[in-house]
């Protein structure tokens, strides 16, 4: 089951023009947001960015590297307020349809080992953990290890 109605969600590619809600949504979701600029160089690089628009509003994006028959996901955020609905997994749902439709044969990510949702999340949709990267994240006391997934999609 969907956690909008159908008529009032949408999924459409990013945009520039988006970059100031999507920089909003980034900022009060995490401690160490990516930048506009992050944002903007991923749309100039012609990585995967879309937007789940809900009611004429951003609800959630994910960006998205596809090259040499692999994905990475790069970012996947859900605006704080609409979290807990289904919509991560509808984004991760997208995330892995384009990647596959792209040529893909594995989705990669980094999590933030302390991100027991997230790290749920992915494991629901079938990924698992491959490894662990030490100090890759910026945290307020100084660094945090990212746990490696992966997911064969072909």
């Amino acid at each position: 089951m969907s956690a909008m109605p159908e008529a009032v969600r949408r999924f459409r590619p990013m945009t520039v023009a988006d970059l100031e809600q999507v920089d909003a949504i980034e900022c009060s979701v995490y401690t160490h947001p990516w930048t506009r600029g992050n944002f903007a160089d991923s749309i100039e690089a012609g990585y995967h960015c879309w937007i789940l628009e809900s009611c004429g509003r951003i609800a959630g994006y994910c960006v998205v590297m596809i090259a040499a028959g692999e994905a990475h996901l790069l970012n996947l955020s859900v605006a704080a307020e609409l979290q807990r609905r289904g919509l991560g997994s509808e984004l991760l749902d997208l995330a892995i349809r384009r990647a596959r439709e792209h040529g893909a044969a594995t989705v990669y990510l980094e999590v933030r080992a302390s991100n027991a949702a997230g790290r749920a999340l992915y494991v629901r949709h079938g990924f698992a953990e491959i490894g662990m990267r030490r100090d890759y994240y910026p945290h307020a006391a100084g660094r945090e290890d990212a746990v490696t997934m992966e997911r064969k999609i072909a």
